[in-house]
């Protein structure tokens, strides 16, 4: 049960969203934007959160779009993370974001949910990053795109939201897999996740839960695709390569980490190898 009142607003447009926020905003009010709502809502029960406005983004007619326009997949903030699955458009976005929840919550949390979480793994990130995505975002005087290495949620000024997410179609099939651990379930969080593609005969990787948010190496990608080492040295080297701050929690230690990222690449070489 949340224990405090808030006013609950459901724009039918990216303009009347805005407008709503900032008019609220004036007011001295602490507002939120809700797509999926599920991070909202547990914080709130869990007393971490209070908020004097909420404003819903399903309502908005873009940030609903799953279709391929153009040369790109539109995937609008507010598609659920089932809706991804199901449609299987993006087949590595779809094996990733299988493992993030259960399906009873899969069919409330939403892609942008998870991109905008304030907790660190936003897994759904993983095979944005390797596919050359790019996110669309709406504030006060434009809505602009961004490459999705240079998004982390964060840099957004008050009031922007996220709108969609665009993929080149030319990446959604390419050679793939997703990989993830944790610590007693097939879902939950991640000690250590990747999300991979064949790109050009190059593998592209991403990774979850060994930092404190996720991240693609392309020094470690170099390392993977040098065939003039073993697959044992290329290993090796790649975890000499990994951010200074691994991280060490309840889930798993920095060492335990190591050398589950070791092992996940033996895995991920495996099974890529023969695509290269």
């Amino acid at each position: 049960m949340i224990s405090f009142d808030f006013e609950y607003f459901k724009p039918e447009s990216i303009d009347e969203a805005i407008k709503t926020f900032s008019s609220e905003w004036k007011l001295g009010k602490k507002v939120v934007y809700f797509s999926g709502g599920t991070e909202i809502i547990t914080f709130s029960r869990g007393g971490k959160l209070t908020v004097d406005t909420v404003i819903d983004l399903k309502g908005i007619p873009e940030c609903k779009v799953l279709e391929i326009q153009g040369d790109r997949l539109i995937i609008g903030a507010a598609v659920t993370l089932n809706q991804l699955i199901e449609s299987n458009l993006f087949p590595l976005l779809s094996e990733t974001t299988r493992r993030i929840a259960d399906h009873t919550s899969r069919n409330k949390i939403t892609i942008g949910g998870n991109l905008m979480s304030q907790l660190g793994y936003r897994e759904g990130l993983l095979p944005l990053l390797v596919a050359d995505a790019v996110v669309t975002v709406a504030n006060q005087t434009k809505i602009e795109e961004i490459p999705i290495e240079k998004f982390s949620g964060s840099e957004l000024k008050e009031g922007a939201f996220l709108t969609q997410i665009k993929v080149p179609v030319s990446n959604l099939k390419l050679p793939s897999k997703s990989i993830k651990r944790t610590r007693t379930s097939k879902v939950g969080y991640p000690i250590v996740s990747l999300a991979a593609l064949v790109h050009e005969g190059k593998i592209r990787v991403a990774f979850s839960g060994i930092n404190s948010l996720p991240f693609r190496s392309t020094v470690i990608e170099s390392i993977l695709n040098d065939k003039k080492m073993s697959d044992q040295q290329r290993i090796d080297k790649a975890i000499t390569k990994l951010p200074s701050t691994i991280t060490d929690d309840l889930l798993a230690s920095k060492g335990f980490r190591q050398y589950t990222f070791g092992k996940m690449l033996i895995e991920l070489n495996s099974v890529l190898e023969e695509k290269l």
